[in-house]
């Protein structure tokens, strides 16, 4: 067994390490808002329940390692003490990775990633729609851990009014974990899923995405697409040189497209949509 001081390791390394062996962890996906009005969505994975009553959630957006920069989640629900806390699934993971995106101030990552917007009841956020649980909070309090890159800020929620999807709930109206179909964070690229185990998202590209607002709308529109196909295709730095010529839109082209994509093979996804007669 090897053992690690923190103080002997870099803030990456240590970072790598807890969050390796602190798994799985629950995605609290927070939509939030600035002074202005600009929307923000994006995920965290230090997130859990602390107490029901009162109802109190509390996430972590942690200053940036890289460079000691601080998230807009974090800027927003410092000037508007609300916020959204939606339920990530399976059906809409490759969105979510793509709403992580390190998009610029003022961008809505709703669109990005396709998602909808729902009006709440009692916060001004928005709530995706797409999750099949939304929990309106205000904030309490965002207490900082520290002013170095790495250090939490604990953004302490109090729930307002919870959402559910009846599609996930059993015959006692209780969510039943399998039809709920959740979503965790592991180390690295890995992800764990209610229903099957493990399974690898690769992260969003540094360079940014086109973001699934700037796919052509014959993709967009596909009936074969999921929103989660839709985000794999939209995870490029720009459209491929040759869109000009065209995209498929034959069904059957896109359910071969739909196979590249289970294997994460996007750049061949991309050959085969584009026309080539």
């Amino acid at each position: 067994m090897i053992t690690i001081d923190p103080k002997q390791v870099s803030t990456a390394q240590l970072h790598g390490y807890m969050l390796g062996a602190v798994a799985p962890r629950p995605i609290a996906f927070a939509s939030t808002v600035d002074a202005k009005g600009n929307i923000n969505l994006s995920p965290f994975s230090f997130f859990n329940v602390f107490s029901a009553n009162p109802p109190i959630m509390i996430f972590s957006p942690a200053r940036r390692v890289r460079d000691n920069t601080t998230k807009h989640t974090l800027e927003n629900v410092l000037e508007v003490k609300e916020v959204v806390i939606n339920i990530c699934n399976y059906a809409m993971v490759q969105q979510m990775s793509l709403a992580s995106t390190e998009y610029a101030q003022g961008i809505n990552e709703f669109k990005k990633a396709g998602f909808t917007e729902l009006a709440s009841e009692t916060v001004q956020p928005p709530r995706v729609a797409e999750a099949p649980v939304q929990f309106e909070c205000k904030v309490n309090d965002v207490v900082a851990l520290g002013n170095e890159g790495g250090a939490g800020n604990l953004v302490i929620c109090e729930v307002l009014k919870a959402h559910v999807s009846e599609a996930i709930l059993d015959s006692d109206g209780k969510i039943d974990p399998v039809k709920l179909d959740a979503v965790s964070r592991m180390g690295g690229n890995w992800y764990g899923r209610a229903k099957e185990g493990m399974f690898e998202v690769p992260k969003p590209l540094s360079t940014l995405g086109i973001g699934i607002d700037n796919l052509p709308d014959a993709v967009k529109n596909s009936k074969v697409f999921t929103g989660n196909d839709l985000a794999m295709l939209a995870n490029i730095e720009t459209l491929p040189n040759n869109i000009i010529n065209g995209i498929e839109i034959d069904e059957t082209i896109h359910e071969e497209v739909q196979q590249f994509l289970l294997l994460d093979a996007v750049e061949k996804a991309w050959q085969k949509l584009i026309k080539t007669k």
